[in-house]
């Protein structure tokens, strides 16, 4: 059965003004094209297919935003580092990010970064872009190319460039390996909920 069996796409935004209700409480999910963001999402939802995946780099350009359960969301960002996508499309991701950064309901950041590669000035930037307000967790994807030993040192130099300010596991949505502690850091977060002011019915449009 699929952890999150109800999940579903919801909507992609080129405006802020697209974005969904501030409420309840969002996971986001970014990383360095072609490092594994959309299989990392599939493989934790346990929803094969529902985040697109492909070969060419740079495919994600719009928010995408999938539903997991009433107001539990999470949020796919374009990969970074591939300037494939038009000008246009490209001078509004400040915007779309930066919005999407002050939301309340957003609670964590999840990073994918190709294990082979390590922790790269993007990934750092990125990082930075989300504390303090939320906290970020480093998957290390692709865990299944390294031997034990090469994943273990792998794990250990991103730990001492990381400094404290993420955690961080390896992680492989191929073998599955790390999926467990990758699915309940979502779920912890996704928890978090309840701390959100919530609109009353009137705003929100319920009955």
């Amino acid at each position: 059965m699929a952890t999150f069996s109800n999940a579903r796409f919801l909507l992609s935004a080129a405006a802020v003004e697209q974005y969904p209700p501030d409420q309840g409480a969002e996971v986001a999910f970014a990383g360095r094209s072609n490092a594994g963001k959309s299989s990392a999402i599939n493989a934790i939802l346990g929803r094969q297919g529902l985040a697109r995946t492909s070969k060419t780099p740079g495919r994600t350009r719009l928010i995408n935003f999938f539903e997991l359960s009433p107001l539990e969301r999470i949020v796919d960002l374009p990969g970074y580092g591939y300037a494939s996508a038009p000008e246009n499309e490209r001078r509004t991701w400040p915007r779309l990010t930066e919005a999407l950064r002050d939301r309340a309901s957003l609670k964590g950041l999840f990073v994918i970064v190709d294990t082979r590669r390590g922790i790269g000035e993007g990934d750092v930037a990125l990082i930075e872009w989300a504390l303090p307000r939320q906290g970020v967790h480093v998957l290390l994807s692709k865990a299944d190319k390294l031997s034990r030993s090469e994943g273990r040192q792998a794990l250990a130099a991103a730990m001492q460039a990381l400094g404290g300010r993420a955690t961080v596991q390896l992680f492989s949505a191929h073998s599955r390996a790390g999926l467990e502690e990758a699915q309940q850091v979502l779920k912890a977060w996704l928890a978090s909920k309840e701390k959100t002011p919530m609109a009353s019915d009137e705003a929100t449009g319920a009955d």
